[in-house]
């Protein structure tokens, strides 16, 4: 294992992304956590789905903070350069995380720019911050370590699994993952040219309570308790590798408190894959979801899920399967996420009954 090298308890962290679901978890585990750091959140809250569950996360990490300076969210888009100047100006971080980015692989096939802004123009900004964010006046020594949100949609239809980080990952079959993969240059080359810490981090389909409504457990809730038909693609044969959010959020933070060694090539930086390690076909998936859902009483015990259900061809973008190869970050840090998927669909099941309520729409 490798040995920690930053200590996070009385640091400076910025978290952008912080009302996103990662962000907001991690944010409420740091505080919780490390009572003497100080956190900035950078969120613009936007409606690429429905801001009440953003707002539902930033109250529950409003009910967590207990000291009044250790969280504050500046409410801003990571694409305006003179905020995130700024930010990092008045702020002065230790440690960086970058979350904020614009989610979604069906999304962006329709609505490219959107990508552009948030995942590239955005990236970029934090990147000239962080290379710029020494100040010499005040002794601030600059930012100690970046970690950035990556995403196992880089390695688009590879058919070796599972997915390793020393695998080729050229070939993106959304604009989304070709943004994903452009951070991971970006930061490569930063580090190289700059000297800056950076740790990639290639998430694998995370769920969990509060989490975002266009993801697939999620979309599949809303429609069984609308009494909608879901439909489950390339006929059920698509396995994803669900991660658990704690999980995440527990990896992230372990990544944190380690800022790269240079490597052969005398960088500063590093790329894991978070995932469960454990790829679960869809049909399994939306089985074990229905009946949690019964169980937690968001739909009835006589629920005829059959009749609810529609096998579909692939659609464009996606991929047949999503497997990490976690070795790497086990190997490193001793972390494997531990949550099974039954429990971690339970949980999101009684959070779906107490934050909507029983038998909604029917």
């Amino acid at each position: 294992m490798l040995k920690k090298n930053i200590e996070l308890n009385e640091k400076r962290i910025l978290v952008t992304g912080a009302a996103g679901f990662i962000g907001a978890n991690l944010v409420m585990e740091l505080v919780g956590r490390y009572p003497y750091c100080k956190i900035m959140g950078i969120d613009n809250v936007n409606n690429y789905y429905d801001i009440r569950i953003k707002q539902y996360r930033l109250d529950e990490v409003a009910a967590v903070v207990s000291v009044d300076d250790q969280f504050e969210l500046v409410r801003g888009n990571i694409a305006d350069k003179a905020l995130v100047e700024n930010v990092f100006s008045e702020f002065k971080p230790d440690i960086v995380v970058n979350l904020a980015a614009q989610a979604g692989v069906r999304y962006s096939i329709e609505n490219p720019d959107a990508y552009i802004d948030a995942n590239i123009i955005g990236f970029y900004n934090i990147l000239e911050a962080c290379r710029h964010s020494y100040d010499d006046e005040s002794g601030y020594d600059g930012v100690q370590h970046l970690v950035y949100a990556s995403s196992s949609s880089v390695y688009g239809n590879n058919k070796k699994v599972p997915y390793s980080v020393e695998d080729k990952v050229d070939n993106p079959v959304s604009l989304y993952a070709a943004t994903k993969k452009s951070n991971e240059l970006m930061a490569h080359a930063y580090s190289k040219l700059y000297g800056i810490p950076a740790t990639g981090l290639r998430f694998f389909t995370v769920y969990g309570p509060a989490g975002r409504p266009d993801m697939a457990y999620f979309g599949f809730t809303n429609k069984l308790v609308a009494g909608d038909t879901i439909k489950i693609f390339n006929y059920g044969n698509c396995k994803r590798d669900f991660t658990y959010v704690d999980d995440i959020v527990e990896g992230v933070i372990d990544v944190m408190q380690k800022s790269p060694d240079e490597n052969e090539d005398r960088v500063k930086y590093k790329v894991y894959n978070i995932g469960n390690n454990a790829p679960v076909n869809l049909l399994d998936f939306v089985d074990i979801l229905q009946q949690e859902l019964i169980a937690a009483g968001v739909l009835p015990e006589d629920y005829d899920f059959e009749a609810h259900k529609e096998l579909v061809p692939m659609q464009p973008g996606d991929v047949e399967i999503t497997y990490a190869d976690t070795s790497a970050l086990e190997e490193d840090f001793g972390f494997k996420p531990s949550t099974p998927l039954r429990e971690g669909l339970r949980a999101f099941a009684k959070w779906y009954k107490m934050y909507y309520g029983v038998k909604r729409n029917q």
